[in-house]
């Protein structure tokens, strides 16, 4: 392996060798902690130690950097202490994650650590969210993400590579070529011959690098850092290197052929490394030997902190408050001056005053710019807040929810415009395993907002036309709020723009220019989780949201002699189930109106808890209408029988006689 050719300082190199050096003797030590049965498991980085050392070390303390679960030493360069990484490997309460992951499935903003998720992908984004955080900050910095060979198949890959080169951002896509996606080898996985060819497609700059020599990775990516901080834009980095152990290492390496191990064991960045400063007389075998001493000292003062450490507490209570980041409500009520608006009006000046409000805050989305939106809710936006805050996005929404995430990370806040609710099938990994967990996770809560035009009832067919919230009601870590007027939907969408954590804010289409309502014209805030009671009555209790108040409202008028509580939800998570319990308790009977498909909706769980807390009050089953189990139609006739509007009214009256 040649180390000549770098122009580094004795102390620099002597630096680097230290710094290889931590991580594979913590490896070595971990793999017998494995077999002793006090880990859980170990991603095995040994043989690819000189990419994580020469990246962390090209790199400032202050920028961001995304690792996998094969980096161990980014996070030994960045110098956690290694008593909280081993507590985290164990599960214990000095970790990262309070015993709630495990590996490197963690973050921590102390050292600008962003840790992965198995779903490997969705970190790519993140980074250009970060790095685009950094642009609008006009911080000159860098954002280094690692991925392996595998992840680069998956979606999130292209698209993130495709927003940075886009959006110039500053960020070094790190992939790790090391031979194997678990047992799958590259040629198996793709054909270019070189992984760094891809970055010609989205005309992006990119680099072959030897991950086994530490000098060459440490110059290039101190070079390419360099630059890319007085030039911001995307570097996509191949290092060429190989996975000496298993996937993890219960997988083994059978599948590997012999002469490719001989062939990399020969190729091992760390003792051809301590060969060339032995020829150099950079490091002597005595100095060597107590280098080696000194960091088994550490590994085993550390450990035994780690041991000595109790498991985690059980507290049930502590688990279910983590899942939501403390949210101040800040009341602020509205002035006496009014308009009368539609929905789409009063959603629209509720954004664009939380734009003046947040100095901090970024819109996303498909033609949201001078567009100004499919639903004209951004129209005149960029004139006034400017293309930097109010930015169109490829057609990606993965990466543009990761990236959302990566704005919330670096001290932002964001809100992406799902061009219709129905897209957020291509958006859904990172929603619900990205902003839902974080906070859960490590601690890191997801400021961000995804807006969803959603419904039927505009002859829309089957794939701009769902209502979708019970994907996401039924995930911890989302709040979901579904207001039916204008009132709610300005006043709700500025307390979900502040709330710091993810929301999923579901907005009717059919509503946004039928529904009229007198609205304050400067900025306010709602609660959410409080739901609205809209009418009075003792005969029963009608409950629903979005579409389904108007139908509800409708089918009243029609029937004028019904005396019933209407109650529109508003707000889906967290749900006011105690305004639901107190209408039950007085009228003795419920009915559950919501446009979704039944089976497996929110009226559901509502109904069960009913049951559940409130069955000695009921006179009746609770009935629960919903619209057809189809997906929705395009024809007027057949969407009509679709929507649970055309069954309500004869549920009700059935109800109402039982």
């Amino acid at each position: 392996m040649d180390y000549s050719n770098y122009e580094l300082s004795d102390k620099i190199k002597l630096s680097l060798y230290k710094s290889m050096l931590k991580p594979r003797m913590i490896e070595e030590k971990m793999l017998i902690l494995l077999r002793q049965g006090k880990i859980s498991k170990w991603f095995s980085g040994i043989g690819q130690e000189a990419i994580a050392v020469g990246v962390a070390s090209a790199m400032k303390p202050e920028e961001y950097i995304l690792p996998m679960h094969r980096n161990l030493g980014v996070f030994t360069t960045r110098n956690i202490p290694l008593n909280r990484l081993f507590s985290q490997w164990q599960g214990k309460a000095s970790g990262f994650t309070n015993g709630r992951d495990r590996s490197f499935h963690f973050g921590t903003q102390e050292y600008k650590i962003v840790g992965m998720i198995s779903h490997l992908g969705p970190q790519l984004g993140v980074a250009d969210g970060i790095a685009l955080a950094d642009l609008l900050k006009k911080q000159n910095h860098v954002t280094a993400v690692f991925t392996g060979e595998g992840a680069t198949s998956e979606g999130d890959f292209h698209e993130a590579l495709n927003v940075a080169a886009v959006w110039d951002l500053p960020v070094l896509f790190c992939i790790e070529n090391n031979g194997y996606g678990l047992s799958t080898p590259t040629d198996e996985q793709y054909r270019c011959e070189h992984l760094a060819d891809k970055g010609t497609g989205y005309g992006m700059e990119s680099h072959i690098i030897d991950g086994n020599n530490i000098l060459e990775v440490y110059t290039k990516i101190d070079a390419l850092c360099k630059s890319i901080r007085k030039k911001p834009r995307p570097v996509l980095v191949e290092f060429k290197t190989f996975r000496m152990r298993g996937h993890e290492e219960a997988s083994g390496t059978k599948y590997v052929p012999q002469h490719l191990m001989d062939q990399w064991a020969a190729k091992d960045p760390l003792e051809n490394y301590l060969e060339y400063l032995h020829s150099e007389k950079l490091l002597s075998e005595a100095e060597e030997v107590v280098l080696k001493k000194e960091i088994i000292r550490e590994i085993d003062d550390n450990l035994k902190l780690a041991f000595a450490e109790s498991e985690i507490d059980v507290d049930t209570s502590k688990e279910l408050n983590s899942v939501y980041k403390d949210a101040v409500f800040e009341d602020i009520k509205p002035s006496s001056i009014v308009k009368n608006i539609r929905l789409v009006d009063a959603i629209s000046d509720g954004l664009k005053q939380s734009m003046e409000k947040h100095g901090n805050l970024v819109i996303m989305g498909q033609d949201i710019a001078d567009y100004g939106g499919v639903f004209k809710i951004t129209d005149g936006f960029m004139e006034l807040f400017g293309k930097e805050r109010v930015r169109n996005t490829p057609i990606c929404e993965s990466a543009i929810v990761s990236a959302a995430m990566g704005l919330s990370i670096n001290g932002m806040k964001a809100v992406m415009e799902m061009q219709f609710a129905d897209f957020v099938s291509s958006g859904f990994n990172p929603i619900v395993n990205y902003l839902a967990k974080s906070y859960y996770r490590w601690a890191e809560n997801a400021d961000v907002v995804i807006r969803m035009p959603c419904g039927g009832g505009v002859a829309a067919g089957p794939f701009h036309s769902q209502t979708n919230e019970a994907w996401f009601t039924k995930t911890p870590g989302l709040k979901v709020v579904y207001p039916a007027f204008p009132y709610d939907a300005k006043g709700l969408l500025a307390t979900s723009i502040n709330d710091p954590n993810p929301v999923l804010f579901f907005e009717h289409k059919a509503l946004y220019r039928s529904v009229y309502q007198e609205v304050p014209n400067d900025y306010y805030t709602l609660p959410l989780g409080k739901a609205s009671v809209l009418k009075k009555g003792g005969a029963i209790s009608i409950l629903s949201y979005g579409a389904g108040v108007h139908w509800a409202l409708e089918t009243l008028e029609n029937n004028p002699e019904i005396e019933a509580d209407l109650i529109d939800l508003r707000s889906l998570q967290p749900l006011d189930i105690e305004a639901v319990y107190t209408s039950v308790k007085k009228t003795g009977k419920l009915i559950i109106l919501q446009e979704d498909s039944l089976f497996g909706g929110i009226a559901s769980d509502i109904s069960a808890l009913v049951m559940e807390q409130c069955f000695e009050y009921l006179d009746a089953p609770v009935k629960r209408v919903g619209s057809l189990e189809t997906p929705v139609p395009f024809a007027k006739n057949l969407e009509d029988n679709y929507l649970s509007k055309s069954r309500f009214e004869a549920a009700l009256l059935d109800l109402l006689a039982y």
